[in-house]
Parts: structure tokens; sequence; C-alpha cells
């Protein structure tokens, strides 16, 4: 037995990744060894859920990958955890397809009672129905108690109270209208400057809620029994180390640092199985290690465009590396990375990058962002991923044979960019999952 918590919204801008990391925090204060867990593909929201509990988080998705593989994450991770803490993905019931890929539907397959946050700004006694609905909806998840945010007073505050028990569902607490309680832009990169601002955000809604959320009730009512059941069928593809590995350990190299950040937990420990990881920083080093294969995982390269062209040697390496046969995976920042030119901002300077592709890349004027769930097959296997972007593609002279595989979205168009395969290198705009995949038969 565990608490287990999830933490979902009846609304957007409910406070919910706010409450996430503030309640991470506070029972970090107490002692308490937390495992975050991020329900959905989201990179940012995991980052700022490891620098709020102290370890790092992991992604759960039943779209990336099986729902097996999911409940497996959940109880490799949490095994050595006291409390299971999940955030979840936007609003409870909604999925990439009605409620697939939802909250809820990942609650439901964990077996883990939910905290729903509440909106409260501007309403009173009628979030009694909308907390009903929620609460009926579905039988398959268990509504363990409500957190409003945006009080205004105590005498708002009791009305809720009223609602909630009108409906029979426990009111926990709740989260003020403070105006020092507000999110950075998922733009932001997480620097050792915004570290340490996002770690005394974390404190101070950590304070906060010692003060207006009941936190040792909340721990009891979702303290469940742990392990998760696994689904059936169960399929022991769900776990990695079952799998057949090469019998020699290779070298790998991986990427690291503010401008290269946007890495699954389980795509790391999907490398460190087949061999030896040494991270390395595009943006502050100067030298790649010696490897057998390149991770460059995405991230924010085009805010850093002028640092990362000064590092010649470093890109002439990489240059060096690829022409010699060396194997790559970059995705998102880190195929910018491998272009021809870089430009922070439409009308802006082109910077030179490590040319490995003859592809330019910009910023738009106004930023428009690029995402959604992306899949592909390359060979015998079928890849699921997410692209989450602000740069464009700006020229592009690649020949037709560089294009190693379509890539399409959830309903099977072409998004219109490929798999780009030059010599050893694999390069896309998508993170892809490979957690559960055997990366290495991309290069057989």
């Amino acid at each position: 037995m565990k608490p287990q918590i999830f933490i979902s919204a009846a609304t957007a801008g409910s406070g919910k990744t706010l409450f996430a990391m503030g309640l991470s925090r506070l029972l970090k204060r107490r002692g308490y060894r937390v495992q975050p867990y991020k329900c959905g593909p989201d990179f940012f929201d995991s980052q700022l859920l490891s620098i709020a509990s102290g370890n790092d988080t992991v992604n759960l998705d039943t779209w990336l990958s099986t729902h097996n593989h999911a409940q497996y994450l959940y109880n490799k991770y949490g095994e050595r955890s006291d409390v299971c803490l999940t955030e979840g993905a936007g609003i409870l019931f909604d999925g990439y397809r009605r409620m697939l890929g939802s909250s809820a539907e990942m609650a439901g397959l964990l077996n883990v009672p939910v905290i729903l946050l509440v909106n409260a700004r501007m309403v009173g006694y009628s979030v009694a129905p909308l907390i009903y609905g929620f609460k009926n909806f579905y039988s398959g998840i268990r509504i363990a108690g409500v957190v409003f945010s945006q009080i205004t007073s105590q005498a708002h505050y009791m009305r809720l109270r009223e609602a909630c028990a009108d409906v029979s569902v426990d009111c926990l607490g709740y989260i003020p209208s403070m105006d020092t309680f507000k999110l950075p832009s998922k733009r932001s990169v997480i620097s050792l400057a915004n570290r340490r601002s996002y770690n005394e955000l974390s404190d101070e809604i950590a304070s906060q809620l010692e003060e207006t959320v009941d936190v040792n009730r909340l721990l009891g009512k979702c303290n469940r029994n742990f392990p998760c059941q696994y689904t059936l069928p169960y399929s022991s593809e769900a776990d990695p180390e079952l799998s057949i590995l090469p019998i020699r350990k290779i070298k790998i190299a991986v990427a690291r640092d503010p401008a290269f950040c946007f890495t699954y937990r389980e795509n790391i420990s999907r490398l460190k199985s087949l061999g030896e990881i040494t991270y390395f920083s595009p943006l502050y080093g100067s030298e790649l290690p010696e490897a057998d294969l390149v991770y460059l995982p995405g991230g924010y390269p085009e805010q850093f465009a002028r640092q990362l062209h000064r590092r010649y040697k470093m890109m002439e390496e990489l240059k060096n590396y690829v022409e010699n046969g060396g194997k790559i995976w970059a995705e998102g920042g880190g195929m910018v990375f491998l272009g021809r030119t870089l430009k922070s901002r439409e009308n802006g300077t082109a910077y030179p990058m490590s040319n490995v592709l003859p592809v330019d890349f910009t910023v738009l004027s106004v930023p428009k962002l690029c995402s959604g769930y992306r899949k592909m097959i390359c060979g015998e296997q079928e890849f699921k991923g997410y692209e989450f972007r602000y740069s464009s593609l700006l020229q592009d002279d690649t020949p037709s044979n560089y294009n190693a595989a379509l890539i399409t979205d959830l309903k099977g168009a072409d998004i219109g960019l490929p798999l780009y395969r030059y010599k050893n290198v694999f390069a896309s705009y998508v993170h892809w999952y490979f957690g559960d995949k055997d990366i290495l038969k991309m290069w057989e």
C-alpha cells in the first residue's frame, strides 16, 4: 500500500501543473520519495515535475505505447517510491479520440484515484452539477476529491464546499487567486537561471498548499495497493529487459543541455540497456565523445542559434563522424542542428549549423506551434511519436532518396515531412518513443 495520486482538471486553467509541482515539493519536504509521472507526450511539464520532486519524470501514454507497457513503466519506477504522483494531460476526459488517450483512460488503467482541480473563478454553487457529472460520467475511475483554484475569499470557498457536500464529493482544499503563481511559456528553456526560479515557484506553492489543502486527508484518500495489476491479455513485450539484447555493448553519446532536452526517460533507459551512455553538450562543449551511436534529441536550438554556430569544432566532428559512417538518431531540434543553416527569426541571420543535411530552418515572425501525434513504418517496425516545434523548414534541397519513411498523423494523412536518411543518419521533426523498440534494427 502507498499513496498514488492522479491529478487532473475539469476545465482549462485549473492550475493542474502548479498543484502537481507544489504537492510534489511539499511531499519531498516531508521526507517522502516522490515518483512523478506525466500522462501524455508533454516534455515541458515533465521537466517542471522533475525539478519539483527531485526525481526524473516518466511519461505514460496509451497511444505512444501499449497499455501493458504503460503499466509496466508505472510499476517499474514506482517500486522504490513512497508516493506515486501522476499529472494528467489536459482535461480529464479529453483524448485524441473521445476518451482514448485521455487522463481518464490512464487513471482507469492504473486503478489510481483522481484528484480533480476545478477553476472556481467567477462561479459558486453552480460547480455542483459540474462535479456531479465528472463523478458519475465514467464508472472506470474514482474521483477521490476536489481541490479548487482561483478562490477569492473564504465566503467563496464555503459556497464551493457546500456544493461538494451536496454531490457527495470530498473537498480537500483550495489554491487562492494569486498572480505570483504563474507558469512560464512552454517555449521557455530550462536554463540554470530558470531552474532556480522554478525551484522557488515550487517552494511557494508548497507553502501555500500546506495552509489551504488537507494533504494528510488527500494521502489517505489515495492510499492504494501497489503495484497496479496488468490488463489482460498481458504481453511480456511490455518489458524491454526481456527482449534480446546485443551481445556487444555499444558506446552511445547523448546530447543533453538547455538546447537539447526533450527526452523520454524510458528512451534513455532503453539506450542504457544497449550500452554505455556518455552525455555531451553541443551548446557548451567542443568535442563529440567516441561513440557507436549518437542521439540528438529535440529542444529549442533556435533560441541558442548564435551560441551553437560558434561550436565549429563540435559541428565539424559531427560532420566527419557522419561521413565516416557514424550512426545518428536525430529528433526535432536535433535534426535542426544537423541542418545547413538556422534563423532564430524570419528576417534574422542565417547561422551555419553542422551541414549534414542540405536543409535550412527558421522561426516565423509570429512563431507558430506545430504539434500532434505521428507514426511511421520503417523496416519491420512501427514507430509512434509526438511532434512539438516552433521552428519551420525554410529550404529543403534533399534528393528524393533521402526519404526513408512516410510520416503520418493520427488519421494516416501525410504530414509533408519525411524521415530523412543520409548514410547512417536518421532524422525527423518528430520525437519518437522507442522505449519498447529495438532501435538498432534501423541500421540492419
